[in-house]
């Protein structure tokens, strides 16, 4: 030690030390000491030792490779499998340079000639720093993992809430709106009937149209906040769906399906048609598009409905935009039953693709909601959906 310089405090670790030869343990031990690690050092040499020593705290494992009955690489796997993130250096009078390159790969930090014990300290310091390292690392990817889980049933609790409110609010439209208009309708009809004169006759036949009007948006309200038609089935309700998006706007829509009814969990069908609802709505409004065409499929455990348009396209620009909650939309409620969304866009088109592991544990997320009962037959029309069950 240099005159004039204070000496530094020795590191205290606990060591477990596999080694079947006690002249090499001192050694070990003498050469940690002179590097600084004042070492409460525990020597064992058998695999059952080994077992045991585990159930308790280490900050540092050294091992021989050649042990009586199993070897270094052994002890390093059963260490691992134990699950303790501590730091395992092998020290070995004999080891080549496949055995170190294996036991690097299988989780040693480092591995030591007992003939070349100069750097044992720096190599121990330097293992329990990056031991020290991965554990925080360790820990931040489980509150990472734990933030995204309470995310995605912060997600799936705000979807069902929301889903939810529209089933309350489709069954206020039902009820208290539909059936006013209704009566209106029938009121009217019966003034009309009765009008002492044509031109009041003829203005009651106005409003009658006005109702009606009012009638069929009332409808369409209900039917965008609670597809009923979903009752039908995932393939008859987008069939519907692209059906009335053509008719709306326009564009020329193709449907296809690989199959006529699926077997889904209870709140997979939900989400792909708000899915397939919300990628039309998006080139109807963005993509000025000529053509879409909407697929639907399941393989391998795994439903895929494809959205594809011959539209402008998306720049990278586009989805990087802070408030473009479309898509992220998608995004976040494909994630509610454990799915995902993979969007491909070039000046050519866009294509979306909703894909949903069919035997995920979030499929079950929204609650049944309960149905509402079905306007008269007499009242819709051959495209509504009232007339193919029970809204």
């Amino acid at each position: 030690m240099e005159a004039g310089k204070p000496s530094q405090p020795a590191v205290k670790l606990r060591v477990l030390h596999l080694e079947d030869n006690e002249e090499d343990h001192a050694l070990v031990s003498i050469h940690l000491l002179r590097g600084g690690i004042d070492a409460d050092i525990h020597r064992i040499d058998t695999e059952e030792a080994l077992i045991e020593a585990l159930y308790e705290d280490w900050d540092l494992i050294l091992s021989d490779y050649n042990l009586p009955g199993y070897s270094g690489l052994a002890a390093l796997e059963r260490v691992r499998a134990s699950g303790q993130l501590v730091p395992f250096i092998l020290v070995s009078g004999e080891i080549g340079e496949d055995i170190a390159v294996q036991a690097m790969r299988n989780g040693a930090n480092d591995y030591l000639l007992k003939s070349n014990l100069a750097r044992l300290a720096p190599a121990a310091m330097l293992a329990i720093e990056a031991n020290r390292t991965r554990i925080e690392k360790h820990k931040a990817d489980l509150a990472l993992t734990k933030s995204r889980q309470q995310l995605r049933e912060l997600a799936q609790h705000l979807q069902a809430s929301i889903e939810r409110e529209r089933a309350a609010i489709a069954r206020e439209v039902h009820d208290d709106v539909g059936g006013s208009l209704t009566a209106v309708k029938l009121d009217l009809a019966w003034i009309a009937r009765h009008a002492p004169t044509p031109h009041i006759a003829e203005r009651v036949n106005q409003a009658l149209e006005t109702v009606n009007h009012a009638h069929e948006a009332s409808q369409r309200i209900m039917h965008n906040l609670r597809p009923a038609i979903l009752e039908q089935g995932l393939a008859p309700a987008i069939h519907w769906m692209t059906d009335r998006f053509a008719k709306r706007t326009g564009i020329e829509t193709a449907f296809r399906t690989s199959h006529e009814t699926y077997d889904l969990p209870s709140g997979v069908p939900l989400v792909a048609y708000r899915f397939a609802q919300e990628a039309l709505t998006n080139v109807s409004k963005h993509a000025q598009a000529t053509k879409v065409s909407v697929d639907i499929a399941q393989a391998g455990g795994v439903l895929s409905i494809e959205v594809t348009d011959n539209g402008k396209g998306l720049s990278p620009d586009d989805l990087a935009k802070a408030r473009s909650f479309g898509i992220r939309g998608l995004h976040e409620r494909a994630e509610t039953v454990g799915g995902w969304v993979d969007i491909s866009s070039n000046p050519e088109g866009t294509t979306l693709i909703l894909s949903v592991p069919l035997s995920g544990p979030e499929n079950g997320f929204i609650d049944q909601l309960l149905p509402m009962s079905g306007e008269p037959a007499a009242e819709t029309d051959p495209d509504d959906p009232t007339k193919w069950g029970t809204i």
